[in-house]
C-alpha cells in the first residue's frame, strides 16, 4: 500500500493530439483510480496562426513569465506532493522549474523523446537517424531546416540552446523518467547523472483485453504512421516478394499518398483504426511486424499485439531489443534489410508452434511488465526516491512556513 499523493501534472499539449496527451491521461487516470488527487497544469499550441502568435510562442519558449506565475499561484493553493513534468514547449517553457526547486518540490520530467539534446526531439532528420545537434551543436536544426520550416527550426534550435545553457532543466528536475533503458544510456552519454534517471515503460492500451487463448490469424499486419522512417517501404516490398501472403497496413497515408496505389495486390490498406477496430485487426493478425529505422521511443503498437498473443518481428534499433525478445516473443533483424525482412515473415508466418508460442510469451511478459498494475508500482517506487532526494537536500517545502 502506497502514501496518497498529491500530484500535478504539468504539460504544454501539442497542436495535434500525440501519444503524449494520452500519456499524460493514462497515468493521471491510472493514479486517480488508486486514490490520488491529480491536478494538472496545462497550455495548448493548438491555436497557433498569425506572426503575433508565433514570436509569441518563441519568446515563451525561453522564458515565460506569465506561467511561472499562474503554476506558481496553483502550488501555493494546491500544495503537492510531486510535480511531474512533460512537455514545456512553448507556453510553459523551462522557466518554471527554478521557482518549483526553491520550494523544495521533487520534480519528475517524463522524457518519452530526446528533446532535452536534439530540438526536434526525435534525432532524426529528413527521413533518417540525425545525432549531429549532440553536444550543445543545436544549430544544426536550423542548419538542416529539420522540422520543414525554417522559422520553426530556428525558435526549436534557439530554445534548446537556452536550456542547455541556463541549467533549467539539468540544474532543477530531481528525477528524468525515460521509457527504456536505451534511453537511459543515451541520457547519461549526454551528462545526466544515471542516478536522476528512471525507467517507466508505457501502459499497455486500456482498450485491450488479453484473449484466453491464441489465434493463428491470418495477416502479416503493419500498424503506425506511413512514412520512410519507419520502414514502411520494406514491409511493402517483403509483401511482393510473398505474393502468397495477405498483408495489411493501418494508418494515415498522408506523408506517403501514392504509396497504397503503387504496392502489390496481396497488401490491403485499411486506414487509421482505433479501440475495437484495431483490437480485431489484431486478432485477425498472424504477426505484428514492426520495420522501424529510427530511435523510437517506446512503440505502443509492440506491447499491444504482445497483449493480444501475437508474435512480433522488429528491427533490433533503439529500444525495440528490450520489448521484444528475439526467439522468444518474436524476431529482430537490422533495419533496412528487406530481404532478412522476407525470410523472417515466410519462415514464422508458416511455423504455427512458434507463432503459438512467441505470442504467449509476448502476452506473459506485457501482463507482467506493461500492466497497469506493474507501471504504477514502478512509478511510485519512482515517486518515493524522489522524495527521499528532496528530503536528503534538506529544504522543507517553501509554502510550509506560512500553512496554517
Amino acid at each position: 500500500m502506497f502514501d496518497q499523493l498529491k500530484i500535478l501534472m504539468v504539460h504544454n499539449e501539442y497542436a495535434r493530439p500525440s501519444g503524449e496527451e494520452h500519456a499524460v491521461a493514462a497515468i493521471s487516470a491510472m493514479l486517480t483510480e488508486r486514490g490520488h488527487a491529480v491536478d494538472s497544469f496545462f497550455r495548448s499550441t493548438s491555436d497557433l496562426r498569425t506572426l503575433k502568435d508565433k514570436v509569441h510562442a518563441f519568446l515563451a519558449g525561453i522564458h515565460a513569465p506569465e506561467a511561472v506565475g499562474a503554476l506558481e499561484r496553483q502550488v501555493d493553493q494546491l500544495r503537492p506532493d510531486i510535480v511531474q513534468v512533460q512537455n514545456l514547449y512553448p507556453f510553459i517553457s523551462p522557466s518554471v522549474l527554478p521557482m518549483l526547486a526553491r520550494k523544495g518540490l521533487p520534480i519528475l520530467m517524463r522524457c518519452p523523446n530526446y528533446r532535452l539534446f536534439c530540438p526536434s526531439g526525435l534525432h532524426l532528420s529528413k527521413g533518417k537517424i540525425c545525432e549531429r545537434c549532440l553536444g550543445g551543436h543545436e544549430y544544426w536544426c536550423a542548419l538542416r531546416n529539420c522540422e520543414g520550416s525554417i522559422t520553426k527550426s530556428v525558435g526549436y534550435a534557439a530554445r534548446n540552446a537556452a536550456a542547455r545553457i541556463s541549467g533549467r532543466i539539468t540544474d532543477n528536475v530531481t528525477i528524468f523518467i525515460v521509457l527504456s533503458e536505451f534511453a537511459r544510456q543515451r541520457f547519461v552519454q549526454q551528462g545526466i547523472p544515471r542516478e536522476r534517471i528512471e525507467i517507466l515503460p508505457n501502459i499497455i492500451p486500456s482498450t485491450s483485453t488479453a484473449p484466453d487463448t491464441w489465434e493463428a490469424g491470418e495477416y502479416v499486419t503493419f500498424v503506425g504512421r506511413i512514412s520512410p522512417e519507419k520502414g514502411i517501404e520494406e514491409f511493402i516490398e517483403a509483401a511482393r516478394r510473398l505474393p502468397a501472403i495477405p498483408f495489411v497496413v493501418a494508418g494515415h497515408t498522408e506523408a506517403m499518398p501514392d504509396l497504397a496505389a503503387s504496392s502489390p495486390d496481396n497488401v490491403r490498406w485499411v486506414g487509421f483504426l482505433r479501440g475495437r477496430e484495431l483490437d480485431d485487426l489484431y486478432r485477425s493478425s498472424r504477426l505484428l511486424v514492426f520495420p522501424s529505422r529510427w530511435f523510437e521511443g517506446f512503440p505502443n503498437v509492440i506491447t499491444h499485439a504482445m497483449i493480444m498473443r501475437k508474435p512480433v518481428i522488429a528491427t533490433d534499433l533503439g529500444a525495440m531489443p528490450e520489448i521484444v525478445d528475439h526467439d522468444r516473443t518474436g524476431s529482430l533483424y537490422p533495419p533496412g534489410d528487406a530481404a532478412r525482412l522476407t525470410d523472417l515473415i515466410d519462415r514464422l508466418y508458416h511455423d504455427l508452434k512458434s507463432c503459438r508460442e512467441y505470442g504467449n510469451n509476448g502476452c506473459e511478459k506485457a501482463l507482467r511488465v506493461y500492466s497497469r498494475e506493474a507501471v504504477y508500482t514502478r512509478l511510485m517506487e519512482i515517486y518515493s526516491k524522489a522524495r527521499t532526494f528532496c528530503k536528503a537536500d534538506g529544504a522543507p517545502l517553501a509554502y510550509e512556513t506560512s500553512s496554517p
